[in-house]
């Protein structure tokens, strides 16, 4: 098998319209054109499910994935004013990170590489 790329990530949620608002309205992202439970980012979807609808037990993905934004403190303040909930900032050093709850306790890092890769 060769695996060509990431399509989409599923996250979790108890309300898929609430998450989609948050997705949209907070951080920006556009609502896919193909699905209106799913919003977009350049390179990949991010698609809601509502897992108890399904019948499985919500659980709320607390490792996270990261979000690369151009400045981590400035989108860190801005879903703070927006009334996300920032639950830590690290600089890790090779890179800034914001940790964020999306409405359904998601965690989502707000990231920036400041360091070049290096091979190990």
């Amino acid at each position: 098998m060769q695996v060509e790329q990431v399509d989409f990530i599923t996250i979790a949620t108890r309300d898929v319209n609430r998450a989609v608002a948050f997705y949209r309205d907070v951080l920006g992202l556009p609502v896919s054109e193909h699905n209106a439970e799913e919003v977009e980012t350049p390179n990949v979807t991010l698609s809601f499910w509502n897992s108890e609808a399904g019948g499985e037990e919500f659980v709320p993905n607390v490792g996270g994935f990261a979000l690369r934004v151009a400045d981590v403190a400035a989108a860190v303040e801005e879903v703070r004013t927006a009334g996300a909930e920032v639950i830590g900032v690290d600089d890790s050093g090779v890179c800034h990170m914001g940790f964020v709850k999306d409405p359904d306790g998601n965690v989502l890092i707000l990231h920036r590489r400041y360091a070049p890769r290096v091979p190990r």
